[in-house]
């Protein structure tokens, strides 16, 4: 198997009739997606050649998975714009892909025209009603490779340029076989999408319908907002699985959705994106006792995740959720900062990542790759590439690896080397926290602490005295009703360090 379009051809073959994606007002059948891919794919193939991006700027339902489809049959890889981002970002994404072609819909002529774009516009609705043809597109896959780019997904960079992460079909492949077995997705599933498609949680619930033949109902960005929206939703759409961001889950019990409504199906719960508070955790698992919830862990570059945890035990708030083991064919490890191997438990160190997981690296940008992906320094005598992730982890005493802080939430603060993470579990263990961020605020030279929860200032430090030494207290707090959060559900802390600066340059 070489080629993600084998997924979607097996399962059409197998289950012609059945639903494969729905939207809130469309759906189609395998069979459907098939020969409208095909036809969107031979329109594309005669405008753009083999391997070059093609950019998507539409919103996130039936339509965009079919694109996708048809510009992978076209031999291209797709890029995914969010249309709420800035013009600017756009901007500078479609000037780092150096693209001729963009692939819209009519509906967002409007958002199409604010950017300066000097190539071709195509629209989908154009695309879809042409006709297949099978000559061209059997010529163009036989031309493909496993190593071939599917998509392109492009995260913020430290230079303030987006970083476009690409993925091949081998990847997504490798990847899929072991993670819709390890978690029992099957055909009987539905798959309930958050995650926006220009984020890579998406990629997990796409290909695995595809793979197994499941039903994927794409839930709209606004029910997010909108709990009882959203509950009504998943109990109409009779979801059994969700793949969600940590934020997303929190939502809902945050805002004590389930007093409201308990979706009778679900029986899978994967998170990612962010440490998952415990007690939010402990209520979804009070709610769903037979239930199996996976805490994932992995950044983009290493293609979706590639630690995994299945939650069997019980854990108190302020307790470490470990991330768990390495997915098979995957190899991962921590380098002190002398490129030594750690093994000890407790140690320190950064989670790096070598195997088929590894994504092609940043596009258009090979100063940007060569920092981020390395030669093992283990290694001497061959080529082995490993992604070094910028997280801080270390082994409890089961060997389960734990995310300890990004290495920049570690902070120098009254002489002593501090992370942010270890703070936030201190609060967290509170009981009357729900959820907390720390931003160490260098201009003020003080750790300063976001919480949503019923509790004073005064009183939380008077907890935390117990547990916490105290040159890690933070120095200020800051009750909200809501953390901010990005597009990509997690907490914006930008956002959070921008409203401590508005606060200074106010006084």
């Amino acid at each position: 198997m070489n080629n993600v379009l084998e997924y979607l051809e097996h399962s059409a073959a197998l289950y012609p009739d059945k639903m494969a994606f729905a939207d809130e007002t469309t759906r189609c059948t395998y069979r459907e997606l098939l020969e409208q891919a095909r036809i969107t794919g031979s329109g594309l193939a005669g405008r753009v050649q083999p391997g070059k991006p093609v950019p998507v700027l539409m919103e996130k339902s039936v339509s965009a998975v079919t694109l996708f489809m048809g510009i992978v049959y076209a031999g291209c890889f797709y890029a995914m714009l969010d249309a709420k981002q800035p013009a600017a970002r756009l901007q500078q994404i479609l000037k780092t892909l150096e693209c001729d072609l963009i692939v819209s819909s009519r509906s967002y002529l409007a958002e199409l025209g604010k950017l300066d774009f000097q190539g071709e516009a195509v629209f989908y609705e154009d695309l879809v009603q042409g006709v297949a043809d099978e000559t061209l597109l059997e010529g163009i896959r036989r031309q493909a490779l496993d190593i071939d780019p599917l998509y392109g997904i492009f995260t913020s960079g430290s230079t303030g340029i987006p970083k476009g992460v690409v993925v091949s079909h081998r990847s997504v492949i490798d990847f899929m076989e072991h993670f819709t077995d390890l978690f029992g997705i099957t055909g009987e599933d539905v798959i309930g999408n958050q995650a926006p498609f220009d984020f890579d949680v998406s990629v997990k619930d796409i290909y695995s319908t595809l793979k197994t033949g499941a039903t994927m109902q794409i839930i709209p960005r606004r029910m997010f907002s909108f709990p009882t929206q959203l509950l009504d939703y998943l109990c109409e759409r009779e979801v059994t699985t969700l793949i969600w961001a940590v934020s997303a889950l929190c939502i809902i019990t945050t805002l004590n959705g389930f007093d409201y409504k308990i979706p009778p199906k679900i029986s899978k719960v994967l998170f990612s994106g962010e440490v998952m508070p415990i007690r939010h955790l402990n209520k979804w698992r009070e709610i769903y006792p037979e239930a199996l919830f996976v805490n994932l862990y992995g950044p983009t570059e290493i293609t979706c995740n590639c630690t995994y945890y299945k939650v069997d035990r019980e854990l108190q708030p302020g307790g470490i959720l470990p991330i768990g083991q390495a997915f098979p064919n995957e190899k991962v490890f921590l380098l002190g900062e002398d490129n030594r191997l750690i093994t000890e438990p407790g140690e320190k160190g950064e989670l790096c990542v070598s195997g088929t997981c590894l994504s092609l690296g940043y596009f258009n940008n090979r100063e940007q790759t060569a920092k981020a992906f390395v030669q093992n320094p283990l290694n001497p005598y061959y080529q082995e590439t490993i992604y070094l992730t910028g997280d801080l982890a270390y082994y409890n005493e089961d060997r389960e690896l734990c995310f300890a802080s990004r290495k920049d939430f570690q902070i120098k603060h009254m002489g002593q080397r501090i992370e942010l993470g270890e703070v936030e579990a201190g609060i967290e263990a509170l009981q009357e926290i729900r959820r907390v961020c720390c931003i160490f605020d260098e201009a003020a030279g003080k750790i300063t602490a976001f919480y949503e929860g019923d509790i004073e200032k005064k009183e939380i430090v008077r907890q935390l005295r117990k547990t916490l030494p105290a040159y890690m207290i933070p120095g200020a707090f800051f009750r909200v009703d809501a953390m901010p959060l990005t597009k990509n559900g997690k907490i914006d802390r930008a956002c959070l360090k921008s409203s401590i600066e508005g606060e200074q340059n106010g006084r």
